[in-house]
């Protein structure tokens, strides 16, 4: 078992996890993820490594419950743990000198940006970080990337936390005025979040590097659930990935792809639920 040694909650359906995986932790760097299974039945999940401490021995993950899975996972509690957790997997985000580079994240891929963002400033860059979701209440490690950023911009689509504008909106700004200056964009986030971040980017020739999260079971190219198509070539995240050219991404194949399993997600949501309220009704009983 892999023990979870701390847990938080970041927001309403947002999580974070400290967990016991030395091996993991020994190996990981920054672009990386792991796949978890709760226990013998369970899913496999994907999850990129939000933090590690070599030291400790330990790996951070932060997650949405979004799905039967997560929601089961939200659950969990220090003591509990993992059947599996395995990785690292993906190849690790090209770092080194690049001068000046934005880092883009949206939502809980705050979490997934933070250590690209921390080993760009690592290694010697300026970093100029822009964060942003729905609302305040779905940040977090605001302290975190300002402590790794040169520059940091929060935004949220209502307005209660910092600007009130897209993280495409401050993009295009730094662009305007530096984009001779800056070597490339790192953006991770939602499907159309990278999207608009490659399409808001393309026209003063800035490469995008995005993370792409997609279906994935075994995480070694063999189901190949993760396809995806970039620059007209099959690619599969999991061994290919998981960063990628954004502005080579075929993006309508992308989230079509994600979108297959909608409805038996949303079944066994409905049923992970029903499940929940039968046990408290017998506990109350």
């Amino acid at each position: 078992m892999y023990e979870i040694v701390y847990k938080e909650t970041l927001s309403e359906h947002s999580k974070l996890m400290v967990v016991e995986a030395p091996d993991v932790a020994r190996k990981a760097d920054p672009g990386q993820f792991v796949i978890v299974r709760i226990d013998e039945q369970g899913e496999r999940i994907p999850l990129t490594i939000a933090d590690y401490d070599r030291d400790a021995g330990t790996v951070t993950l932060v997650f949405q419950e979004v799905g039967k899975s997560t929601m089961h996972m939200g659950t969990l509690t220090p003591g509990e743990g993992f059947r599996d957790l395995v990785g690292p997997l993906g190849h690790p985000t090209e770092i080194g000198e690049r001068g000046t580079v934005v880092c883009v994240g949206g939502g809980v891929a705050i979490a997934a940006i933070y250590p690209i963002a921390r080993g760009f400033k690592q290694a010697g860059n300026e970093v100029l970080s822009i964060i942003g979701a729905r609302s305040r209440e779905l940040l977090f490690w605001i302290e975190r990337m300002k402590a790794i950023s040169d520059e940091l911009i929060v935004v949220t689509d209502d307005g209660s936390y910092g600007r009130q504008a897209l993280v495409t909106d401050p993009l295009r700004e730094l662009l305007e005025l530096r984009a001779d200056e800056i070597a490339e964009v790192h953006a991770v986030g939602p499907a159309p979040m990278m999207k608009a971040c490659a399409q808001t980017a393309q026209p003063f020739g800035v490469p995008v590097i995005v993370s792409l999260n997609t279906v994935m079971v075994d995480g070694t190219g063999m189901c190949g659930g993760c396809r995806v198509e970039v620059g007209g070539e099959v690619r599969f995240v999991c061994v290919d990935g998981p960063s990628f050219d954004g502005h080579l991404v075929d993006w309508d194949m992308l989230m079509a792809r994600q979108a297959f399993y909608r409805d038996e997600e949303h079944h066994a949501v409905a049923h992970w639920e029903e499940e929940c309220r039968l046990l408290a009704a017998e506990e109350d009983a």
